[in-house]
């Protein structure tokens, strides 16, 4: 398999390293043997990814929800990658900088991780969680944890680790009608994972009490009862957590199939920890903005906000100072009376009335497929990801309050000692929402008013990826641990890398102002194959870093061939250009300045003193007189403060830019050489492209002799589609790139709820559910079942006038057809 590579990162001295092997008598960690002799091999020429081995079923599969990743990376000094052939996981100890700065070694031999249970299902991703102890493997319809510690015993040299299934009683193997679309764990909690499925439900399960049920359930219903844009807009796609920024750690972002993008907070793991001092910042914030507005809306949303905090985190009601108290954990609470809004969709901020408030640009083709949060210094920047390889990329203009919607009481569940161990509520969108925000208003008006934030464009990057019939490419998006303005991209296609020049607050704060500039993207990998479209997928992918500020990326092919690449970054946020057009030099002085000064002028210009004294005359005094003497004493002084000092000040000179001069000469050397380089490659393609050139030429005559022809025909002649043709054929095509399967797993996911909740009705209640008297219980379960009933009547509607459209527009179509035939 051939790779370019379009970012050179290596050097030669690592290139050399590619073939040693350092040999160490004994490992400081317990992760490889300490009986055998241990050999540190470059990371990409280790024995486990072997060319020679396929993978079975490497390629990504159509019926995956989201990219596939067998790679993950401890943040440390680990490496872990899941072998789908032998169904084992490999623990790889890796050095990052030695013995090169700019190499990465791994252990030979590795240590091999086998599961306690036979897995029958396909393993698409893994991550770890944060202190490297437990392993999260997952599927398309099923989620099993690893913990990597805690072995039971030994078979053929490899550990055999406890290994559980998480939401059996959800996400049934045997039932493939809820679907997962995208799982991870917890940013601030390492027993915590989310899961989105295709039934439209957000679920957090804890690991420490309960595998089988959530601990938090929220049903997503982005449109209002009764109302429905397209079948599109009602399929989730992605999420994303929150990062360290004021209410955003408590935030859930998730993605549906249309663009359009909803926000759930607050969101709280029970038991996740946070920062005590960003805490107390919020809750600062809620008092201070919330409290003391005139509007009465913003006083009951941060009313409730206060209460929520206080209620989850106890000491702030006990007046714990920051002192005394560095994090705190979030204590089981929920609102009782009330569910959390769905705030959406994020539409963009409008300066006039003729700014489109729409959340969709219209350079994006196809449909969302993955979301990305990212948060760098005071601004929150969110990409989005579409099929036809383009990055919406977008800041929120605001900050994000929490929103509750009263009259919605969750559905609580009780432990044995009256605790709440896990609850469930139906979020839905208030219709007040959609009103548009303008830059125009009043700060006062944004605040705690129940709107969500909008979003300020900042960039649409088209990645440019070629177009593979009846297929959507699966894009996922990664952060640089080192700097946060880079973005990886990894696609069909191979890697590419985003830099973010612009960031509006950020660069506000800071005191920059400077004028927006577009992202840059470089290629890293790419794997496609010549005009052939075919690639070789990667199938696993981390970026590496230490503390010393170097960047590596690792990714592994659907062959088991290992690449990895150095990253630069200490100047990957310098402009690559100069606009001389808006910045001209106006004088000499300009031009001195942006030219660094080798010698001074002093020393360049020479000595300018006269050495001989006017009206002197020494033909006159003797040589061995006082006054010769005299008048020879001040000639050796002038002599000296003149020509002896300023040759010292130019050895002195000299001597300081010596070395400078000699880097400022190897580096045009290097330059030289890379010119050089390049004119010999430009000399080899020359007859290639020559060659293309004349095939061009001869295509152009032919297709040109082609439309000739086709001109004849009398089918040009007829009119264009109108406006409202037009927009139904987009509608239309939007309905193509969603699966009609998604409408009927729906319909099945909901008739097994309710074949479920009429056996619970039927059966014994269980205690722990019981918070109202029976009474107005049946009334209530009654209510949800008429809902239910509703729900599926209208989606039957929904399904039933959808066929209809296209039976329409397949007799439009073949009645075209005639038409043209004749």
């Amino acid at each position: 398999m051939r790779f370019n590579f379009d970012i050179a990162e290596t050097s030669n001295e690592k290139n050399q390293h590619k073939s040693k092997t350092l040999a160490l008598s004994s490992s400081p960690s317990s992760s490889t043997p300490n009986d055998k002799q241990i050999q540190w091999l470059p990371l990409q020429d280790h024995p486990v990814f072997s060319s020679s081995a396929t993978v079975e079923g490497g390629g990504i599969s159509p019926e995956k929800r989201f990219a596939m990743n067998l790679m993950a990376w401890d943040g440390a000094s680990r490496i872990y990658y899941w072998d789908s052939e032998n169904n084992c996981l490999h623990r790889l100890s890796v050095r990052l900088g030695e013995p090169e700065p700019t190499s990465v070694v791994a252990a030979y031999p590795s240590k091999v991780l086998q599961t306690d249970i036979e897995l029958d299902f396909h393993v698409t991703k893994i991550s770890i969680n944060r202190n490297g102890s437990a392993l999260l493997l997952a599927g398309s319809d099923c989620i099993c944890v690893m913990y990597l510690y805690g072995c039971t015993s030994a078979k053929d040299g490899s550990s055999i680790c406890r290994t559980v299934p998480v939401g059996s009683e959800v996400y049934d193997y045997s039932n493939s009608a809820i679907r997962i679309l995208q799982v991870t764990w917890h940013p601030y909690s390492d027993t915590h994972i989310a899961v989105l499925s295709s039934d439209s439900v957000f679920r957090i399960f804890d690991l420490s009490s309960a595998l089988d049920q959530p601990e938090q359930e929220y049903y997503l219903q982005p449109l209002e009862p009764g109302r429905s844009r397209h079948a599109s807009s009602i399929c989730p796609v992605d999420f994303s957590f929150g990062r360290d920024h004021l209410w955003d750690r408590f935030s859930v972002f998730v993605l549906f199939s249309d663009g359009s993008v909803y926000i759930l907070c607050p969101v709280a793991p029970f038991g996740s920890v946070f920062m005590w001092e960003s805490i107390a910042e919020i809750y600062s914030d809620a008092q201070t903005f919330g409290q003391k507005s005139t509007n009465s809306t913003a006083i009951s949303n941060s009313s409730l906000a206060i209460s929520w905090l206080e209620a989850t985190f106890p000491e702030l009601d006990q007046g714990k100072g920051a002192s005394s108290i560095t994090a705190v954990k979030a204590c089981p609470y929920v609102v009782i009376d009330a569910s959390l809004s769905l705030q959406g969709p994020l539409r963009k901020v409008c300066h006039g009335e003729e700014d489109d408030p729409g959340f969709r640009g219209a350079e994006c083709g196809g449909r969302a497929v993955s979301f990305l949060y990212n948060s760098v210094g005071k601004d929150s920047i969110l990409v989005t990801a579409w099929s036809g390889g383009q990055l919406q990329i977008d800041a929120l203009a605001d900050e994000i309050q929490p929103l509750w919607q009263t009259g919605n009481p969750p559905h609580l569940s009780f432990d044995s000692h009256d605790r709440i161990r896990g609850f469930a509520m139906i979020c839905e969108s208030i219709a007040d929402q959609f009103s548009v925000v303008r830059l125009d208003q009043p700060l006062d008006y944004c605040d705690w008013s129940g709107h969500p934030p909008p979003l300020l464009r900042l960039a649409i990057v088209d990645l440019a990826l070629p177009k593979i019939k009846d297929s959507d490419s699966l894009i996922s998006m990664f952060i640089d641990p080192l700097i946060s303005e880079r973005i990886y991209c990894l696609h069909d296609g191979g890697v590419d890398s985003i830099v973010l020049h612009f960031l509006p607050f950020t660069h506000q704060t800071c005191g920059k102002d400077e004028m927006m500039k577009t992202p840059s993207v470089h290629p890293v990998v790419n794997t496609y194959e010549g005009s052939t479209g075919a690639s070789s997928s990667l199938c696993g992918f981390v970026v590496l870093s230490d503390s010393f500020g170097y960047s590596w990326i690792a990714g592994v092919t659907s062959t088991r061939e290992c690449i990895v690449l150095e990253m630069k970054t200490w100047d990957i946020l310098v402009p690559r250009f100069t606009d001389t057009e808006k910045r001209p030099a106006k004088s000499e002085e300009a031009r001195e300045r942006i030219t660094p000064d080798i010698i001074s002028r002093e020393l360049l210009a020479g000595p300018q003193m006269v050495i001989v004294p006017q009206g002197s005359n020494l033909r006159t005094v003797a040589a061995d007189s006082i006054e010769g003497r005299s008048a020879l004493h001040q000639y050796f002084k002038l002599f000296h403060e003149n020509y002896v000092e300023y040759a010292h000040k130019v050895y002195f000179e000299l001597k300081h830019h010596g070395p400078h001069l000699n880097k400022i000469i190897h580096n045009l050397h290097a330059r030289l050489s890379e010119a050089k380089q390049r004119l010999v490659n430009v000399e080899n393609k020359q007859p290639g492209l020559d060659d293309r050139i004349s095939h061009a030429i001869v295509r152009h005559e032919f297709l040109e002799t082609r439309l000739q022809n086709l001109r004849k025909f009398p089918g040009i002649h007829k009119k264009p589609l109108t406006r409202a043709e037009r927009e139904f054929k987009s509608e239309l095509d939007r309905f193509t790139t969603v699966e009609l399967d998604a409408l009927q797993s729906s319909v099945e996911a909901l008739n097994a709820r309710l074949r479920r909740y009429t056996q619970t009705l039927k059966g014994k209640m269980k205690p722990n559910y019981q918070r109202t008297p029976s009474k107005k219980k049946g009334l209530v379960q009654e209510s949800q079942l008429d809902q239910l009933k509703s729900s599926l009547e209208k989606l039957s509607l929904v399904n039933s006038e959808n066929s209809k459209k296209v039976k329409l527009v397949e007799s439009a179509l073949k009645d075209w057809e005639d038409d043209t035939s004749k």
